[in-house]
């Protein structure tokens, strides 16, 4: 469009870097998200042996949804999202039917987790939202993912507005030098496509001046500039 409208050039740029942005965004999920969804189940493991000694209900009920999960866990690593959801293979259960038999216990609300992400995966944005909405995170980390998972969900669906609050709260639920500037730019990028520029800004000059060292701060003077010229 930029090659035949001459006054669309800037407008176009921006959605380049738009996209750029987003296939940042697909390469922090594949590079990342096996790591902390590893991390998740190395936590669900050993709450799961807490609970062999300490409560004969939940502890055989706990065991068997993270044995159920073992290869929903598989597929989702080999992207195989519809099928990590459904029918995994090996008369194991998908995420959703160990989201609903275990829902009482840690693997169990982990599967929400993984559902959302699946669903998100597959451009089924309202089941995401009521997936990730389900999932109650603990720590640093899991809520920034949690949020940052359902403003993708409500901006892939149209619903910036919501989208934008989802990204303020990832961005500010911890000080982590990779989550937080990541969504913090994210948001300023977002911001900045629905024209609001001084908040673009400063999403931007925060990543520059906390984030400093993050791998989204490389380029970051460029979305500052550019922002700045267009407020």
């Amino acid at each position: 469009m930029a090659r035949r409208i001459k006054k669309q050039k800037k407008a176009d740029e921006t959605l380049v870097d738009i996209v750029e942005v987003r296939d940042q965004a697909q390469d922090f999920f594949e590079d990342n998200q096996k790591l902390i969804m590893g991390a998740l189940a190395a936590i669900v493991i050993l709450v799961g042996g807490w609970f062999v000694y300490k409560n004969f209900y939940q502890a055989p009920k706990e065991r068997e949804a993270i044995e159920q999960m073992f290869q929903a866990q598989l597929q989702f690593e080999r992207d195989s999202f519809a099928l990590a959801l459904t029918n995994p293979g090996g008369a194991y259960s998908g995420f959703l039917d160990i989201a609903s038999t275990y829902g009482g216990t840690t693997a169990g609300n982990l599967a929400n987790y993984y559902a959302g992400i699946s669903y998100l995966n597959l451009g089924k944005f309202d089941a995401a939202i009521e997936y990730l909405k389900d999932y109650s995170p603990a720590g640093e980390i899991t809520p920034v993912m949690k949020n940052g998972a359902l403003g993708d969900a409500y901006s892939e669906s149209g619903d910036f507005a919501t989208a934008l609050s989802y990204y303020d709260k990832a961005a500010n639920a911890s000080d982590n030098e990779l989550l937080s500037a990541y969504y913090l730019k994210k948001l300023g990028m977002l911001h900045e496509k629905q024209g609001d520029f001084s908040k673009a800004k400063a999403a931007y000059q925060k990543v520059k001046d906390n984030f400093p060292k993050s791998p989204y701060a490389a380029d970051i003077e460029k979305y500052l500039i550019r922002v700045s010229q267009k407020g």
